[in-house]
């Protein structure tokens, strides 16, 4: 065929090839952030588990959500039991 011997296959070819990568890396892509956003019971970073009441009283104390005496009951209570 005539088309073959002016390089346009090899830029059609790439057009294609090009095309089907972008669309594996997005769809991987969407994957991934799905996947780590429907993550559940998985433990945090550095092996801190969310349900660790301590845990948990501290990243509410460190939002404001309770004052400095009410964290440290939690942890008076938390530390007798």
């Amino acid at each position: 065929m005539w088309w073959f011997h002016d390089g346009a296959s090899w830029r059609v070819a790439l057009g294609w090839a090009w095309s089907i990568l972008s669309w594996v890396v997005l769809i991987g892509l969407i994957v991934f952030v799905v996947n780590r956003l429907t993550r559940h019971g998985s433990s945090e970073p550095h092996g801190r588990d969310k349900s660790d009441p301590l845990e948990i009283a501290k990243e509410r104390y460190a939002r404001g959500e309770i004052t400095k005496e009410q964290f440290e009951e939690i942890k008076r209570t938390l530390s007798s039991s």
